[in-house]
């Protein structure tokens, strides 16, 4: 459940495959709802409970089933969903509702990127589900739990995905560009340092076949360095360090290196042309998070069936992954308090992720068969449980500031956007990115 449009939620855009893990896990990808505000609680007709459920993209309840065993176990329960895409849409009509007090669904889902910004300026509108039944914080991974935690201990929001990085490459094209093709040994290549795998690009490049460039798009390759750190764009104290943060330095200068040598396909994620060029099979590798499964699966399609694989990435990180809050101004809250935490449960984190490819923000889930043993047959089986559990429990703690969202998608979506396709110099591109965060910004 891996989002952010542009950056802020990339599986936002796919449309949905649901297979169980037997037929191939697939990730939802697309709207499955449709793109109104959200409806309000009550009750319908025949007297049940309506729960109403507000959410961007795909977060896979539906599609998985888990909205069905709920409420056959709850049948005086009635669960609706209403999705509005792209989450930079979702966001801000969100904030408008939490500003009124109404048109707020019983339950909200809420993108990492603006978990902070909710967390520090809106967590008196949010009910506190430390203090929930069945709630578990040992259950999580402690750095997405303390994500939707404020100072004072109040948790306004329980995870329900992560993103957990690998690298997805077609071992077709490594073999033909004489790199090798075995997962471990393609890890390897790049272990360690996200220089290490521009370095494979340049190899790759000089007998690159039919065309295909060595990865998609500068942005997503920019997303992935930056996921490692810790610090990126605020420091610990809060203050905002994206001008001179070292590490968003070296991950611009990773991505227009790689757009210099002509190692990209200078692509936008998660639009048309980039789902085409899937279709197409005009890239040999991509950032990984696990949820962009999903996404090459859907876009790729039969026709690139074991010919995707999945490698660890350089080094570990985490780009993207969501909450479920319930606003105070729910009119159903008791009601969505349970369902959240039901959702959010190692067990149905575990369901997820074997039908939708979601990797779960519960620890408590990754020892549970349905992830310990996940393989995917569309990418040759990779042991896709064994890869992204260790990158999940390997990833630091990151430092989130309330305008994380706004200042990444600057970043990929100004400035490498008018490096890779308007022909911008690095330092253009910098200059332009640092301008428009700093209009969003107020600086």
């Amino acid at each position: 459940m891996r989002r952010t449009t542009g950056t802020y939620r990339s599986r936002a855009v796919a449309l949905a495959a649901i297979a169980a893990l037997g037929a191939g896990l697939l990730s939802g990808c697309a709207d499955d709802g449709d793109d109104n505000d959200n409806s309000s609680g009550g009750g319908d007709s025949k007297g049940k409970t309506v729960v109403t459920v507000g959410t961007y993209g795909v977060m896979g309840f539906k599609q998985s089933g888990l909205y069905d065993e709920y409420m056959k176990q709850h049948p005086d329960i009635k669960i609706e969903e209403s999705v509005i895409d792209p989450a930079s849409n979702y966001y801000p009509q969100l904030l408008t509702h939490l500003g009124s007090g109404s048109g707020l669904a019983d339950i909200q889902a809420v993108e990492v990127g603006n978990i902070n910004e909710v967390t520090t300026t809106q967590a008196d509108k949010f009910v506190d589900l430390s203090k929930a039944d069945g709630v578990n914080k040992e259950n999580f991974l402690g750095w997405k739990w303390a994500q939707a935690t404020t100072k004072d201990g109040k948790t306004i929001g329980l995870g329900t995905d992560v993103g957990p990085m690998a690298i997805c490459y077609r071992k077709d094209l490594f073999q033909q560009a004489g790199l090798p093709a075995d997962r471990d040994a393609v890890s390897q290549l790049w272990a360690g340092d996200w220089q290490k795998y521009i370095d494979a690009g340049k190899k790759y490049a000089k007998k690159a076949p039919g065309g295909a460039a060595f990865l998609d798009s500068a942005g997503g390759l920019f997303n992935a360095a930056v996921s490692g750190s810790s610090e990126v764009y605020y420091d610990k104290s809060g203050k905002t360090v994206y001008k001179d943060s070292p590490v968003v330095k070296q991950a611009w200068k990773l991505a227009t290196e790689a757009s210099a040598s002509k190692l990209s396909a200078r692509l936008q994620e998660f639009t048309k042309p980039w789902q085409q060029a899937l279709a197409n099979g005009k890239f040999a590798t991509v950032s990984c998070p696990a949820w962009m499964l999903g996404q090459i699966k859907e876009y790729a399609g039969d026709k690139y069936k074991g010919k995707w694989d999945v490698a660890a990435a350089p080094k570990p990180a985490n780009w993207g992954g969501s909450f479920l809050s319930v606003p105070q101004a729910a009119k159903n809250k008791d009601e969505a308090v349970k369902l959240a935490t039901w959702l959010t449960a190692p067990e149905q984190q575990a369901t997820l992720f074997e039908k939708q490819a979601s990797f779960p923000s519960a620890q408590a889930a990754y020892e549970l068969p349905q992830v310990a043993g996940a393989k995917l047959p569309y990418y040759d089986n990779a042991p896709i449980g064994k890869i992204f559990s260790q990158a999940a429990k390997d990833s630091p703690t990151q430092v989130l500031g309330p305008k994380d969202a706004i200042i990444k998608q600057n970043f990929t979506d100004v400035g490498l956007l008018q490096v890779e396709q308007q022909g911008k110099s690095a330092d253009e591109g910098w200059k332009a990115a640092i301008k428009a965060t700093d209009n969003a910004l107020d600086k």
